[in-house]
């Protein structure tokens, strides 16, 4: 099958955000086209982001500043999984979440409670925590070091996000200046784990044989979609170079230079 066929196969487009539509506050040129061509062919997008820096209502600003609509269906966040596995394995539970404000409130929508006193804590979130201190990570490693049990939970792996001038660190690098600290590895939710593209299906009605990952990494993108035994599509407008790809071990479905192949494809 040749890969404009593979792409006319897709009924739902699971998209990564940052490195794939934009590039921090540039909107792609084809981004805007190509998501107008998806719906007018009767197919679905939504936007699958690992950043839990953000909340949705946040996400739903950004994207209008960049002249994207979109409400909250549209999307499914490593926020939203965390919620989810969170109601799961640790329904009640008061969390010490390491994250922005937007983090802290979209847990606390989802009916949770967050404290900072460490001696109600229950549960430890990490996220991508664009508003760290060294008091936040010295009240981790407290909690981790103190409380052996102490269930800990990141809402994503991610190293390092894209910016336009190159990268910054992500929660996954500072989990493990966590680790470094108190060799405690976290539960990791978003991904390369495959609970995002389940959800995205789970919701929408969808079979794996029409859903795809779209995105600019291989390690969580492509990964998710692996794991999930969909379609991993890998675009070369982000994070990955021709270089990454021929090193990984986990090899995408199809490679695109980027999502205006899409567009052209369909």
């Amino acid at each position: 099958m040749d890969k404009n066929q593979a792409i006319r196969n897709i009924k739902l487009f699971l998209f990564d955000l940052d490195g794939t539509l934009y590039l921090g506050n540039r909107l792609y040129s084809f981004t805007i086209p190509m998501l107008v061509r998806i719906k007018e062919t009767g197919r679905r997008y939504m936007f699958m982001t690992n950043n839990s820096s953000k909340s949705v209502a946040d996400y739903i600003t950004k994207l209008a500043k960049l002249g994207i609509s979109a409400t909250r269906e549209d999307f499914i966040t490593s926020s939203q999984a965390t919620a989810y596995y969170l109601k799961k394995y640790h329904p009640g539970k008061t969390l010490y979440v390491c994250g922005t404000k937007s983090l802290i409130a979209e847990l606390e929508a989802e009916g949770f409670l967050t404290t900072t006193d460490l001696e109600k804590v229950e549960c430890v979130v990490m996220g991508f925590d664009t508003e760290l201190t060294f008091q936040k990570l010295e009240d981790v490693s407290k909690l981790l070091l103190t409380r052996e049990n102490l269930p800990y939970i990141a809402t994503n792996p991610d190293l390092v996000c894209p910016t336009e001038f190159g990268s910054v660190p992500d929660c996954g690098s500072v989990c493990q200046m966590i680790y470094n600290a108190t060799g405690r590895r976290p539960v990791v939710i978003g991904k390369p784990s495959a609970l995002m593209p389940e959800l995205a299906m789970e919701q929408t009605g969808y079979k794996k044989e029409e859903t795809a990952v779209v995105g600019d990494r291989i390690y969580t993108d492509v990964k998710s979609g692996l794991n999930a035994g969909i379609t991993g599509i890998l675009v070369l407008s982000g994070e990955t170079t021709p270089e990454i790809l021929a090193a990984s071990e986990d090899k995408p479905h199809l490679v695109l230079q980027d999502c205006s192949e899409i567009l052209s494809a369909l």
